[in-house]
């Protein structure tokens, strides 16, 4: 089964334009995928402005929340792992939703595997 997290953070961020609010996640940065702008981290933690105006090329996928940005003037890419969003919420109101890591794991699970069954087929002529 898919993650609900990331359909979470697409429909809060929608409800947070939709209101001509500013958008902003807070991001674990010490994640191991993460890729943030490291002057900008507190406390092991960065807050992004993901509004439209700031940001280029925003992409809230499923795995990963993907965008272009300056910092200090300097162009990124910047890349978030759905894991890593401890928060998302309109700056203006602090109104979103926050996430605890324990309930979303790094990686999912891989799916079990499927093992062809051996020996004969246990078929019977049913009448």
């Amino acid at each position: 089964m898919t993650s609900l997290k990331p359909y979470l953070i697409r429909a809060i961020y929608d409800w947070i334009i939709d209101n001509n609010l500013t958008p902003h996640m807070l991001v674990d940065a010490q994640h191991s995928q993460a890729v943030v702008p490291q002057q900008f981290v507190d406390d092991g933690k960065i807050v992004l402005n993901i509004r439209p105006q700031a940001v280029d090329a925003l992409a809230l996928g499923n795995h990963d929340i993907q965008f272009n940005a300056r910092f200090s003037g300097k162009p990124m890419l910047v890349i978030v792992p759905v894991a890593a969003v401890l928060a998302i919420y309109a700056k203006e109101t602090n109104k979103g939703m926050s996430f605890d890591p324990e309930d979303y794991p790094e990686t999912e699970a891989p799916p079990p595997e499927h093992k062809p069954p051996t020996g004969r087929p246990n078929l019977r002529v049913v009448k």
